[in-house]
């Protein structure tokens, strides 16, 4: 049973947590349908079916307290979002992670609370506010701030709170397209797919040519297990304009995930063929080299990619995500050499990539130093 009495969950914790969170649920535009204390913290539920647990130290709560959020409305779908202000325990984590849950910690929950202007409840002083150089319209200016703070949820993993700003942002501007068109995707995103379908055929209902909508369509289809079904409808579109090239991504997505790199590498070496030094496409097509046995040409692509500026650090998720060992990690820069004449300085970083290559050393400078001297002392004698 919910818990409205403000004594009660103030009691649980700290009265400045349980203003800050009531807040942060209001200027999402939530309505409440009910409040009840947690251990630690409280747990707001709203009127469409989510639950935010707001809790004030994690490292209070146990993992059976956060596995009991998952059991507490039998039969009623509800979608958890965990938000506190530090680091949920990596076991915690995890487990919610695994059940479905959206996680707001640590310094996103300092965003949130910035974007939606409730630093004071942080005990930080407000930003300044920059002039409007568009000077656009108040409503508009209010239109584009949710529109930014949705898109930033949903490309940083966090479609629960992408949904709330879309939504958001489509009651203040009913019709509006790019809202309509992010509230299916992260429908999607969450694993509604009945609902981000419906989503989506109500956008094509009223834009039957809509490529954002046709596109979403297509990844329900392989989000309900029916990929080939999925690659067919990105084949159809490529059909109508082979110049799209988000479509021809979309569909190397699929062909991946199907397992069929074969015909991946045909699609990564028609999009390498309009933009060659992307580095990221590059990588695709080192790996699709490699799964169709050209091991040589791979590893060459992949030597192309991060001469062209891919990181090590956005390789590594790369590999994660395909499911591929991490690369082995950047030997540390040299030091400086001492100043040489420039012909001594060229010869000597020859040999030090030769000696790199061979994986051997070079004498102490010491060593040589002395060598030479010897050998001058003995022709001088002779």
């Amino acid at each position: 049973m919910y818990l409205t009495d403000r004594a009660f969950l103030e009691g649980v914790t700290s009265a400045a947590f349980v203003d800050l969170a009531s807040a942060l649920v209001q200027a999402m535009g939530q309505r409440l349908d009910a409040g009840k204390p947690i251990p630690d913290g409280l747990a707001l539920r709203t009127e469409d079916g989510f639950l935010y647990a707001f809790l004030e130290d994690p490292a209070q709560v146990s993992l059976e307290d956060v596995r009991n959020l998952f059991g507490e409305e039998a039969g009623v779908p509800i979608h958890l979002v965990i938000l506190t202000p530090h680091h949920l325990p990596l076991a915690i984590a995890e487990e919610a992670v695994r059940r479905g849950a959206t996680l707001v910690e640590g310094p996103r929950f300092t965003e949130l609370a910035r974007q939606l202007g409730l630093e004071t409840l942080l005990g930080e002083g407000p930003r300044a506010v920059r002039p409007d150089v568009r000077r656009l319209l108040p409503s508009a200016q209010q239109l584009d701030a949710i529109m930014h703070r949705a898109r930033s949820w949903l490309d940083w993993g966090v479609p629960a709170l992408g949904l709330r700003f879309y939504r958001q942002a489509a009651d203040l501007k009913p019709g509006f397209l790019p809202a309509r068109i992010g509230i299916a995707r992260s429908l999607l995103a969450l694993g509604l797919t009945d609902d981000a379908d419906r989503a989506f055929d109500e956008i094509l209902r009223l834009r039957p040519d809509d490529l954002d909508a046709r596109l979403g369509k297509a990844a329900v289809l392989g989000a309900k297990a029916r990929p080939k079904e999925e690659v067919e409808v990105y084949r159809s579109l490529l059909a109508e304009d082979e110049a799209r090239t988000e479509v021809r991504a979309h569909l190397v997505a699929a062909l991946v995930d199907l397992g069929d790199w074969a015909s991946a590498r045909v699609e990564i070496e028609a999009m390498l063929a309009r933009t060659p030094e992307d580095p990221q496409i590059r990588f695709l097509h080192a790996v699709a080299l490699e799964k169709t046995g050209a091991n040589v040409k791979g590893r060459s692509e992949r030597e192309e990619a991060r001469r062209l500026g891919l990181t090590y650090e956005r390789e590594a998720a790369l590999c994660q995500h395909l499911g591929l060992p991490p690369p082995p990690p950047p030997a540390e820069a040299p030091a400086t050499p001492p100043a040489r004449t420039a012909r001594r300085t060229v010869a000597g970083a020859a040999v030090r990539r030769a000696a790199r290559s061979k994986s051997t050393k070079l004498p102490a400078p010491a060593t040589r130093t002395k060598t030479a001297t010897g050998s001058a002392a003995t022709r001088k004698r002779k």
